[in-house]
């Protein structure tokens, strides 16, 4: 009893900061739209300001906010049941989305500046966002060739995945930080009259979609670093078989009954064997941050 309150209670504080982090990441895109279309000149693609704006707005709901909810679509409890092979593909799309609204939001922000002559690539939060983008697509095309695609042996698979794991978090974290420099940068270019450090209402408004891509972003990696969270390996475990081998449990293994009580016994050694080595090596494979 004491056991099963204490679970239904880990779902209860997973299930309170899902909805906090979605809801704050929801805000966050709205509060881009808010800052666009309020203080800036809206949205367009005719070369002009409201071509640039494609950039903060395709950032926060692409790079920010769709990737969070890719890091952490393994841990949700009612897709538990789903096959891995179907969460794979959701993570992986949700990954693709992103992707390819971040590179459209960087052809936004070339094209405004080759319209306006400005010059590309000077300043330190350019060369970190390429940067974060350029490991994105990197990370995206060896997960789908070593996760997702079924030609990488398992071995390879659970030795790669920490890496994996680590490489998504650290970018995540760092497109969370490059937004926070482009925000201000953007600020502190475009407030003359009066000026970013006299706190004039569009400052106030774009320090708080900081405050909330902050907040989003520690909330999604706080849920994706919990290990009591991530999905149970015992919902994935498979007993590892030569092909065309016969699964426990089935017709191949009844007929053996002609077989010794040691033969028996080895049999069911082995195929334990083959269990605990399958659930070790899908426990290093559960937590896929692509």
């Amino acid at each position: 009893a004491v056991h099963g309150a204490r679970k239904m209670e880990d779902y209860g504080r997973f299930l309170a900061l899902l909805v906090s982090a979605l809801l704050v990441g929801f805000v966050s895109v709205i509060f881009s739209l808010v800052w666009v279309f309020r203080y800036r000149e809206g949205l367009s693609w005719d070369g002009g300001l409201g071509e640039f704006n494609w950039h903060p707005v395709l950032i926060v709901t692409g790079f920010v906010f769709i990737q969070g909810i890719a890091i952490i679509v393994y841990r949700l409890p009612w897709t538990w049941k789903c096959s891995k092979l179907l969460m794979k593909f959701i993570h992986a799309g949700l990954n693709t989305i992103a992707m390819i609204l971040a590179i459209v939001s960087m052809v936004a922000v070339f094209e405004y500046h080759n319209a306006r002559n400005i010059p590309n690539m000077y300043s330190l939060h350019s060369w970190i966002g390429l940067t974060a983008v350029i490991f994105y697509s990197l990370q995206l095309f060896l997960g789908f060739a070593i996760f997702l695609l079924p030609f990488a042996p398992v071995p390879l698979r659970a030795a790669l995945m920490p890496i994996h794991v680590y490489s998504g978090l650290t970018i995540f974290a760092t497109v969370i930080a490059t937004a926070l420099m482009g925000i201000t940068e953007k600020l502190i270019f475009s407030l003359k009259n009066p000026s970013y450090s006299a706190s004039p209402p569009e400052a106030t408004f774009v320090n708080c979609l900081g405050l909330l891509l902050v907040i989003f972003g520690a909330l999604i990696l706080w849920m994706a670093s919990r290990a009591h969270w991530k999905r149970p390996p015992e919902q994935n475990a498979k007993v590892l078989r030569p092909l065309g081998g016969a699964p426990e449990g089935t017709e191949a293994e009844s007929t053996m009954t002609d077989g010794s009580n040691a033969d028996k016994s080895d049999l069911r050694i082995s195929s334990e064997a083959a269990r605990k080595q399958n659930l070790k090596l899908d426990e290093a494979g559960q937590r896929s941050t692509m």
